[in-house]
């Protein structure tokens, strides 16, 4: 029986149409939030698995990024890194997902790194199997295409971690003497009688040995870092961003024997105990920020030269 209308509403006695309203307690959601919370848990279990295998590790990586001041940097890699994601994230949201089964086999690859890198006691694998077990994560939820738009920053976070013992030792002690060498050829430019034994200098009035802390190689790692960095916020070409990065060692390199060539003339000249402890430290900040200026420098010439070659073509 069809009644009147109340309240502006049609009423159908014995009709199916008033069995439609929602039930009392039954809260309908969006399908967007409903697959947001069907991912929750998973991505919650995924992250506290990860966090398991990985909290030991990164908490020996921080405790020598304190202690030891030639990998102090570290503390700003992954920040650098988070920013370059940051920055890209318009374009990243733009791509579209391609999940790759591909994936499995990199995270794979990233556990058994971390296996033989915990029982061979050997640091840098088992740090270096985070960054390949992220790479492997990013692959297999979404694509490819994917992680070559984040092929930087996810590269850029290797330099976070320290080399192998093996390697540092390779590289320090040919950088001793390569220093022991500039120093001396230096040291003869200002007519200073000096007389070089492997890595120590013997002057007049003192013996200036290069230890390994004065081999440059925290100079070296902290500019080539930095000149990353410069390169790609000051830089469009990506050829002049690796010609800085490059560049960055012999300006470390050349800086450093000036800088020990300073110590040599501080302990000549005026006193040898002025050539240790606060002025020492002091030249090898001065030294540093000088070398940056040069780097700066060289970026400007190198832009010229290359507005220059690019306004003659034909």
């Amino acid at each position: 029986m069809l009644k009147p209308e109340v309240g502006g509403k049609p009423a159908f006695e014995g009709s199916e149409m008033s069995g439609l309203t929602q039930p009392e307690g039954v809260r309908c959601e969006p399908f967007g939030k409903t697959r947001v919370k069907a991912w929750l848990w998973p991505c919650a279990v995924l992250v506290i698995l990860i966090a398991y295998l990985y909290i030991g590790i990164f908490h020996h990586l921080v405790v020598q990024w304190w202690a030891d001041p030639n990998y102090s940097h570290g503390f700003f890699v992954p920040l650098f890194s988070a920013f370059i994601v940051w920055k890209n994230s318009k374009h990243l949201a733009l791509l579209k997902a391609r999940p790759s089964s591909s994936g499995l086999l990199v995270i794979v690859f990233s556990l058994a790194i971390l296996i033989f890198g915990t029982l061979g006691a050997e640091l840098y694998l088992s740090r270096s199997s985070f960054l390949f077990l992220l790479a492997g994560l990013v692959i297999y939820f979404k694509g490819w295409k994917y992680f070559k738009a984040l092929i930087f920053p996810w590269a850029f976070l290797f330099l976070m971690i320290p080399p192998p013992t093996l390697v540092m030792n390779m590289v320090t002690l040919p950088l001793q003497f390569l220093a022991s060498d500039l120093a001396t050829w230096f040291l003869r430019l200002f007519n200073v009688p000096v007389l070089q034994n492997g890595n120590v200098l013997q002057l007049s009035n003192m013996s200036l040995e290069v230890v390994e802390a004065c081999s440059g190689i925290r100079s070296l790692i902290s500019l080539g870092t930095l000149a990353i960095i410069y390169g790609y916020l000051m830089e469009s070409r990506n050829s002049i961003r690796v010609f800085l990065a490059v560049a960055a060692v012999p300006i470390a390199v050349l800086a450093n024997g000036v800088r020990i060539m300073g110590t040599g003339l501080t302990g000549l000249y005026w006193d040898p105990s002025k050539a240790q402890g606060f002025f020492h430290e002091f030249s090898g900040w001065v030294i540093f920020v000088i070398s940056l200026v040069v780097l700066f420098i060289t970026h400007t010439i190198l832009r010229a030269a290359f507005h220059r070659f690019e306004r003659a073509k034909p």
